[in-house]
């Protein structure tokens, strides 16, 4: 049976129902793309009228944004829980690794499409601009805790290596190679290793 129909979320939330939808019609999306994909095709993936749809997203644009925002707080709780580990450095290498096992076709074919449609939708493009810009806040969180850097001081020193790891991520999570590659996966993991394994030994002056 349909769900009751429900107003839509305010701008920047993502309610418990909304996620649920969202979760509901990545596949479809990552199948058949931004252009190829109708709000029938996207109704029916969640249980939906497509009057109720309209209801919590009204445009396919919407939907993407909205994905965008979803990731945005995944990425966000796991940061957070890096911060609380007692070896920061170490939980935050198992996560990319992690995050690198865990990322599959459908993710990349997502991205990609995300990533396509940034390209002709300013919304989408501020959306995608804003989680790289929060993922490289939150490795220079990491950075300044594992450092004992000031964080001003962390952002002039490590900027880059952190937009590094975020385009590395970035390229990996759009590839259109998505048959299984360990040695691509484990190049990528010391190439960021490598960037990592120069954060703790900063000099803690200026």
């Amino acid at each position: 049976m349909e769900s009751p129909a429900a107003p839509a979320p305010g701008p920047g939330a993502i309610q418990p129902r909304s996620a649920g939808i969202l979760t509901a019609i990545r596949s479809t999306f990552a199948a058949k793309g931004f252009d190829g994909t109708s709000m029938n095709d996207l109704a029916r993936a969640a249980g939906m009228s497509v009057g109720n749809f309209y209801r919590y997203f009204p445009s396919k644009t919407a939907i993407v944004e909205a994905l965008v925002a979803q990731d945005v707080d995944e990425v966000r709780a796991q940061f957070e829980a890096v911060l609380m580990a007692p070896d920061k450095m170490a939980a935050l290498r198992a996560g990319i690794a992690q995050h690198l096992e865990e990322t599959g076709p459908d993710d990349c074919r997502l991205a990609a499409e995300i990533s396509a449609s940034a390209l002709r939708q300013s919304e989408i493009s501020t959306a995608c601009l804003r989680m790289e810009e929060t993922v490289c806040d939150m490795l220079l969180e990491v950075f300044a805790a594992v450092s004992g850097l000031a964080p001003e001081i962390c952002r002039a020193r490590f900027s880059s290596q952190a937009r590094f790891v975020v385009l590395v991520l970035r390229g990996y999570g759009q590839r259109s190679d998505l048959s299984p590659d360990p040695t691509l996966s484990r190049l990528i993991r010391r190439s960021i290793d490598q960037i990592l394994d120069d954060i703790p030994l900063a000099p803690a002056h200026g």
